[in-house]
Formats: C-alpha cells, structure tokens, sequence
C-alpha cells in the first residue's frame, strides 16, 4: 500500500501544471541541498581533527557532547519556521476503502526521511566513523549516533506537535538565547549538564532505550492526532475563526497611508508566511555574530563583514521586500479596483522597511561590545538598506507575476521565487562591497564605510524622486500584473 501511495505522488508531481514552470529553482534548491550535504559532511570528518588543533588538552567528543544542547534547541526553532507536515492529498483516498491507520502512518513514515532529518546524518555518521578510527569504543559510539538519531526524529514529531504556536516558538526561543547569553557571560555553564548526559549514553550504550521510548511515545501521540482530522466532514467543512483586532489607531498620525500601513500589520501578523518572514528578521540581528567574532573576516576578507551588516539590518526588508506586491496576490485585483493612490500604497510599505529597518539596528546596539568600527558598519549598513535597498526592492517588485499563498508553510517556501529574486541580488548586495573596496583600498577603511552610508543617505534624498517613477511603473505594469495573479498554479 505504501508503494501504491508514493506512485500517486509520483504521478501527481510530475503531472502537474507547475512541475515545467519551476524546473530552474528546483535546480537551484538542488544545488543548495547539495552544497548544505557536502558541508555536514565536511564537518563531519574534519570537526574531530580541527578541535583537536584548537584544543590539544581536550577531547573532541566530550567538546562536542558540551554544546549539542544548543544544536537541539536550535534544531527544533529551525524546524518550527521552516517544517511542515508532509500532507498528501488524502480527500480523495478518503472515500475509499483504505484504512485511516495506513494513510496516517504513510504521513508520519513520510516525514521521517525529510531533509531536515537527513542533512543531520551527513554530520553524525561521519563523525562516529572517525571515532570508530580513533580507537574509541565501537558499541559507545554506536549508541552515540543512533541516540542521535532518535533526537533528530523525536524534534521530528515534536515539531508537529507545537508547531504554529506562538507560546512553545517564544519558549524554545528564550530558551536557546538564555543558555547561549548564560554561557557568554559565564554566569552558569549548561554544557556541563548536556556534555554529562551524552558522555554517559557513550560510556552506557543501554541509556539509547531512553530516546527511542520518547520516539515511540511522540510518535503515539502524533498518530492520534493525524487519525483524528482524517474525516471527509472535517476536511471539507468551513473552518469558523473568531477574528482578532487590535487598536492600530496610533498608525493615524500617517494621514493617507494610515489605512494601507494597518492593513499591511495585518496582513504580516494574521497569516503564516508573513508572520514568519517578520520573526525571523530579529533572528537575522544574530547574523553579524558568525562574522565579527572571527578575526579572519576583518584581516583579509572585509567584504563578507559589509555582507554581515547588510543583514544585521536588513532581514525584514531583503525578505519581505522581495515579494511586494506579491503578498497580496490573492486580492490584488479587488484592490486595484479601489479609488486609492498607487504613491501612497507603495510609500506605506516604505515606511514599514523602514521602521523595522530601524526597530533592528537599535536592537543591534550590542555589537558595540566588539568595537565602534562593527557598529558603524551596521550603521553604513541599516542607512544603504534604508535609502536604497527599499527603493530597488519596490523596484523589482513591479515584475513579480508569482502568487503567494499566505497560509502555506513559512519559511523554506519557494512560491513565488523565481530568477527575479536572485537577479535583485545583484545591486542589493554587490553595490554595499564595491562601494568599500573601491573607497577603502585606496582612501582605507572609514572612507568605504562611509561611502556605503553616504549613498544610502542620497537615496534617502531622492526618494521622492524615485517614488514617482517606481509608482509611474506600477500603474504601467498594473494589468499584467493582475492578469497573471489570477492565474492558478
């Protein structure tokens, strides 16, 4: 039966009217997979060798061992924004003779073997290899990577268990940040505890009995869950939702854009994709932390740190700004109906990036622990997302022709990408680094800090200008743009 399943989705796949049409992101995303299975893999071999390197007196495993606990916890955040249930279509199968429990185990056998289960292994197979070569104990580390294993599978379904709820999201969030701000500042060591439990499953392979009875028991659960909205009466009914307000009255004070700008809040908080788009800009604040601490960025690669700036900034406006005005594709043409003014409609959505664009840069404010120069390059950075980015990006939006379906899974959609979002990539991100080489190598450091800065400010005052001409362009485009947002995929 399960074969018979996934020759259905085989079929259904293949045969679909959007399988052509997207053939070039799918290349791209299979690039992408491929690139993040040769990094684990990478890691995976080399990690034993370069902490031992790094770290002569220590043991690789116990290091490693230490700091899985933040792995885990930030496993399970990763998964909450970007995972969802591998859902077939059931409707039709459900008025045939076929068992509720085979089609709820398909499902959750199906989720077992996603890629966010399967690039783990390309780091924790090679990993027990190279133990296995270093003369530690076989059955040790055997239990190591199959509890492992059932770690990755058990945030599995304990993902679908809170997933798309805020309260466990905010959890596991204060949670990873708590124990990483409690390690940095020394004030309690958590990698005790977790180095503990996994250096004791190594020297007790039996303790692998205790993850994979969570496994079972998640998986239980799961089951009930899925079996219960397996009806055709619940799959069809109309789902009745009591509709939430809130007092967005402060948005008045922006005269005729108030109403798009509330709109536009709305539009972010009550659906999937937004919502997580909007989040995951304050984790992008994080991002400058991979570059800053490494001194080998300053010393003989500068530009990634102009290319961790940018983002520090600027993950609302890079991510939400790319599909404007695809996220309102599914009422675009009731909206172009309406007597408004097309220079309003897209200054609402400036003001919005900009807004968050500056909510981030004063969140970013501790990065000046790492020094004044960091900062002003976040500074350089926030000013060219500000008075350029969301210029080009408003921009770029005028050529999107994709829907966007709000509900759908938040982050590691691909709908509505297409070469247009790669292509804008180009002047948002390449200007920022030739600016500084080109001012920095011959006038030094400050000078090309400032001349990323200094050209967001002249965006900044010429935006006026731009806003015509990017408006002028929306109304020319308008009709195609409805016409092919009418179009199904």
């Amino acid at each position: 039966m399960f074969r018979r399943f996934l020759k259905l989705e085989w079929k259904q796949y293949f045969r679909s009217s959007y399988w052509q049409k997207g053939i070039a992101l799918k290349i791209i995303m299979g690039f992408f997979a491929l690139y993040m299975m040769a990094s684990f893999l990478v890691l995976g071999v080399g990690s034993f060798f370069l902490i031992r390197k790094a770290m002569p007196g220590s043991d690789p495993l116990q290091v490693v061992n230490s700091f899985l606990i933040f792995a885990i916890i930030g496993d399970l955040i990763f998964r909450y924004l970007m995972q969802k249930m591998p859902v077939m279509n059931v409707k039709p199968l459900l008025v045939l003779p076929i068992k509720k429990n085979k089609l709820v185990h398909y499902v959750l056998g199906k989720s077992m073997f996603s890629a966010f289960n399967i690039f783990s292994l390309f780091f924790y197979i090679p990993f027990t290899v190279v133990l296995i070569g270093q003369d530690y104990s076989v059955y040790g580390a055997l239990g190591w990577l199959f509890t492992m294993i059932f770690v990755t599978q058990c945030a599995n379904f304990l993902n679908f268990i809170i997933n798309k709820n805020n309260v466990a999201f905010w959890t596991l969030a204060v949670l990873l940040l708590g124990t990483i701000a409690l390690q940095y500042f020394n004030i309690y060591d958590i990698t005790i505890h977790s180095q503990s439990v996994f250096d004791g499953i190594f020297a007790n392979p039996i303790y692998v009995s205790v993850p994979f009875a969570l496994l079972i028991i998640l998986y239980v659960i799961n089951q009930k869950i899925l079996k219960q909205q397996l009806y055709l009466d619940a799959a069809v009914k109309v789902k009745v939702k009591e509709a939430n307000t809130a007092d967005l009255s402060w948005a008045n004070r922006f005269g005729e854009m108030a109403p798009f700008i509330k709109n536009e809040i709305r539009l972010i908080w009550r659906n999937k994709r937004t919502k997580t788009v909007f989040l995951m800009s304050f984790a992008f604040v994080l991002y400058g932390l991979i570059f800053f601490t490494n001194p080998i960025y300053e010393e003989k690669m500068p530009g990634f740190l102009i290319f961790a700036s940018l983002f520090v900034t600027g993950g609302f406006v890079l991510n939400y700004g790319q599909f404007i005005p695809a996220w309102e594709s599914s009422y675009y043409k009731m909206l172009m109906t309406q007597n408004l003014s097309y220079r309003k409609y897209l200054e609402s959505k400036w003001y919005l990036m900009v807004v968050i664009t500056a909510v981030l840069f004063i969140l970013a404010t501790p990065y000046l622990y790492f020094g004044l120069k960091f900062y002003l390059m976040i500074a350089a950075g926030a000013a060219f997302n500000i008075g350029f980015n969301t210029l080009v990006l408003l921009f770029a939006g005028s050529f999107n022709r994709k829907q966007i379906d709000l509900n759908a899974s938040g982050f590691g959609n691909t709908q509505g990408t297409s070469a247009k979002q790669f292509i804008v990539i180009i002047p948002v991100m390449l200007i920022p680094i030739g600016l500084f080489y080109a001012f920095s190598l011959p006038f030094g450091f400050n000078a090309g800090i400032a001349a990323i800065a200094g050209f967001g400010i002249l965006g900044l005052v010429t935006k006026n200008y731009f806003m015509n001409l990017i408006a002028k362009r929306y109304i020319k485009e308008k009709y195609a743009a409805i016409h092919a947002f009418d179009q199904k995929a």
